[in-house]
C-alpha cells in the first residue's frame, strides 16, 4: 500500500448564528461552557477555509457532534457547508454523527431569554449526511448509522456510532458487536488494512475521566478486543473536547490506539494530519485550528478560546462562595440546606488560599515556587491540563511534586478507587497520571501498530 494522508477534526459543534446567541441568560449559560457557542459558525468557516487549501492530504475525518445541539437549521448549514467544501475543493469528506446531533428540545438565546427552535430526529441525519460517507459504503448499518468506507487502496475507515433512534451512548450488544467483527475480518480476508472512528473514546482520555461514565464507551474492553484482536489496531475519537493519545494491550497480546482530539470550537482547539505509513505504523501531528473573524476583545483566537475554557472552571470554584446552590446543580448534588452551607464555608476558604497554606492544612510542605500561588488558579491551570494534554505536573517539576506530595498523603486513607465500569484503580497512580503525562505524546506521536 501506499502511505496515506487525512486530516482529522471533532466536535464542529456548528450553530447557525442567525437562531440565537446573545443576551442576559447565553451569557449566564456561557459561564458553565468549555466550548464557544455564538462563534462556532465564524471558526467552522475558517478551518474548512484552511483545509481547502491545505496541499497535505484531500480526506477529512470528522468524529462526531457536528451540530451544536441538533437545531435542524444547524444541521442544514452544516451540511450546506459540506456540500461546498467538498465541491470546490475536490476533496472527501467521512463524518459520524453524535448525541448532539439529534435532539428534540435544542435551546437558542436572545435579549429576551432561552428559546427552542426546531429540533432533528435521529431518523432526519442521514438525509443531512448522506454524502459524507454513507453513500458510497462497503457496508452499512441503518440502526446505528454506521458504515465502512474504502478510503485508499489497501486502506479501509470503519465509523461506529453508539447512538441510535431510541437512546444515546448506548452499549453495543452482540448484534453490533458481531457486525463490527464481521467488517473486520472481512477487511483482513480482503488484504486491507482497517481504521476505525467513532465519537465517544474507547480508552478514557486521561485515568480520572474514567471516572465518567459519559465520557468514554460503555463495555469498552468488549469493543477493544473485537476490534483489535481482528486486526484494527487504531481509533480517532472525540466528545470530551480533550487531547490524548493512549494504548491499551488486550489479552491475546494485541495493541490498540485511541487518538482522541480536542474540539474545533474549544480550547484545546487543534486539528490532526494523520499519515498512515504502512500496516504497522501511523504518523499522528497536530495543528491549531487556524484563526477566525471575531471579536474576541483584543485577544489572540488562541488566547480567547483558552479564556473560555477558563472562565468556565473559575465560573465553577467562585459559585461554591458566592452561589452553592448554582454549585450543587451543576455537579448534580442533592440540595440540601446542611449541604449548601458546607459548600459555601468550603468555597469561602478555598477563594483566598495560596497553594502553600493549603498544603499546610494537609500537614505538608507546597514547594518554595509554589507556596505563594493562588489555590484557584492552580485548580484551574491543572484543570486546562487534563484536556490539553501533555500535562506538565510530573515529578521534578514545583507543581508536580507538591501534587504528589498530596496525592501520597490521600492515598493512606483511600488506596483503591472504582471507574464508572467497575474496573479497580489505584487512586495515586490515576491522579499522578492525571496532572503528568508519563506516556505517548498527545499531540504529534508515531504509533507502532504491532
Amino acid at each position: 500500500m501506499n502511505p496515506l494522508k487525512f486530516f482529522l477534526v471533532t466536535d464542529t459543534h456548528f450553530f447557525k448564528n442567525s437562531l440565537g446567541a446573545f443576551g442576559e441568560a447565553y451569557e449566564e449559560f456561557m459561564d458553565g461552557e468549555q466550548k464557544c457557542f455564538a462563534e462556532t459558525e465564524a471558526i467552522n468557516n475558517a478551518v474548512f477555509s484552511y483545509l481547502a487549501d491545505a496541499k497535505d492530504a484531500d480526506i477529512v475525518l470528522i468524529a462526531g457532534d457536528l451540530s451544536f445541539n441538533g437545531e435542524k437549521e444547524s444541521n442544514k448549514a452544516f451540511s450546506a457547508l459540506l456540500h461546498d467544501f467538498q465541491e470546490k475543493s475536490g476533496k472527501r469528506v467521512y463524518v459520524v454523527t453524535a448525541g448532539h446531533d439529534y435532539n428534540d428540545h435544542p435551546f437558542s438565546f436572545d435579549d429576551t431569554g432561552r428559546h427552542e427552535p426546531e429540533g432533528t430526529k435521529f431518523s432526519e441525519l442521514l438525509g443531512f449526511y448522506r454524502d459524507f460517507g454513507y453513500s458510497d459504503a462497503i457496508a452499512f448499518n441503518e440502526e446505528h448509522l454506521s458504515y465502512v468506507a474504502q478510503l485508499a487502496d489497501g486502506v479501509r475507515l470503519l465509523v461506529i456510532c453508539n447512538d441510535t433512534a431510541e437512546a444515546k451512548h448506548v452499549t453495543y450488544d452482540d448484534a453490533f458487536l458481531g457486525w463490527i467483527e464481521a467488517q473486520a475480518k472481512q477487511a483482513q480476508a480482503d488484504g486491507q488494512m482497517m481504521i476505525a472512528m467513532e465519537h465517544y473514546p474507547v480508552l478514557p482520555g486521561q485515568p480520572i475521566l474514567a471516572m465518567i461514565g459519559d465520557a468514554w464507551q460503555a463495555e469498552s474492553k468488549k469493543l477493544v478486543e473485537t476490534l483489535a484482536d481482528n486486526g484494527v489496531h487504531l481509533i480517532f475519537t472525540g466528545h470530551m473536547h480533550n487531547q490524548s493519545i493512549n494504548e491499551v494491550t488486550t489479552e491475546k497480546g494485541n495493541k490498540f490506539y485511541d487518538v482522541c482530539t480536542g474540539s474545533a470550537i474549544g480550547c484545546p482547539a487543534y486539528l490532526r494530519l494523520v499519515t498512515v505509513q504502512d500496516e504497522k505504523t501511523v504518523d499522528i501531528k497536530s495543528i491549531p485550528v487556524p484563526d477566525f473573524e471575531w471579536d474576541t476583545k483584543g485577544l489572540s483566537c488562541e488566547a480567547y478560546l483558552k479564556a473560555q475554557f477558563e472562565r468556565m472552571i473559575r465560573t465553577l470554584i467562585f459559585s461554591m462562595r458566592d452561589d452553592p446552590e448554582r454549585f450543587m446543580r451543576k455537579l448534580r448534588i442533592k440540595q440540601a440546606l446542611i449541604t449548601k452551607k458546607a459548600i459555601h464555608l468550603v468555597g469561602k476558604k478555598l477563594c483566598k488560599l495560596t497553594v502553600g497554606q493549603a498544603a499546610h492544612l494537609l500537614l505538608l510542605k507546597a514547594a518554595p515556587e509554589m507556596k505563594k500561588v493562588s489555590f484557584v488558579e492552580f485548580a484551574i491551570d491543572i484543570a486546562r491540563s487534563v484536556f490539553e494534554g501533555n500535562q506538565p505536573f510530573v515529578e521534578g517539576t514545583p507543581g508536580g511534586d507538591t501534587l504528589l506530595k498530596v496525592f501520597r498523603r490521600l492515598g493512606r486513607f483511600v488506596k483503591t478507587i472504582k471507574d464508572a465500569q467497575g474496573n479497580e484503580l489505584d487512586l495515586y497512580e490515576t491522579l499522578k497520571h492525571t496532572v503528568g503525562n508519563y506516556g505517548i505524546d498527545d499531540y504529534n506521536a508515531v504509533l507502532k501498530l504491532s
